[in-house]
């Protein structure tokens, strides 16, 4: 599947509390526990008053299953990244070159885990419970239209209040 066609989670910074719903939602999903650090995704808090929600974005070419020196990790069709437990020794290799800080070792297994979106849920249950409506799963066009959007509108506005 073309990278931009691929669907992956974002966050509006605007709408997102820090309240951490999400992560507590995907633990159970995923490990049927509420422990955030047994989460497939971080909610980072960036500024005193400025949180997101990240997760896996599905990289064209992953360097994470690049790092891997045994073969772990795979993407799939969908840009999905599994990981087989088999094979995976939680060397943290890929935890390391991860660019966006979203993998993390197992607390138990000691073994990478990776937000899956869901799959066996058929959606993303971070962007079903957000109670502020900050996630979205979208592709990265349309994720690109909507920031465009918001450029133009705050630009707008700022043109606005300066010619007063």
């Amino acid at each position: 599947m073309e990278s931009r066609l691929r669907k992956v989670i974002v966050c509006d910074p605007d709408k997102c509390n820090g309240c951490r719903i999400c992560e507590y939602i995907c633990s159970y999903a995923s490990e049927g526990v509420m422990n955030i650090k047994k989460s497939r995704m971080r909610v980072v808090r960036i500024e005193p008053f400025l949180n997101v929600a990240v997760t896996c974005r599905k990289c064209e070419d992953p360097v994470c299953v690049k790092a891997c020196p045994r073969d772990a990790l795979k993407q799939k069709p969908n840009g999905v990244i599994v990981v087989d437990e088999n094979k995976c020794n939680g060397c943290g290799w890929c935890v390391e070159t991860c660019p966006f800080g979203v993998i993390r070792l197992h607390l138990d297994k000691r073994k990478a885990i990776i937000c899956d979106y869901c799959e066996k849920n058929g959606f993303p249950q971070c962007v079903e419970y957000c109670p502020k409506e900050a996630l979205k799963y979208v592709t990265l066009d349309q994720a690109a239209r909507e920031s465009s959007k918001k450029a133009v509108k705050l630009l707008m506005e700022e043109t606005v209040i300066g010619s007063k």
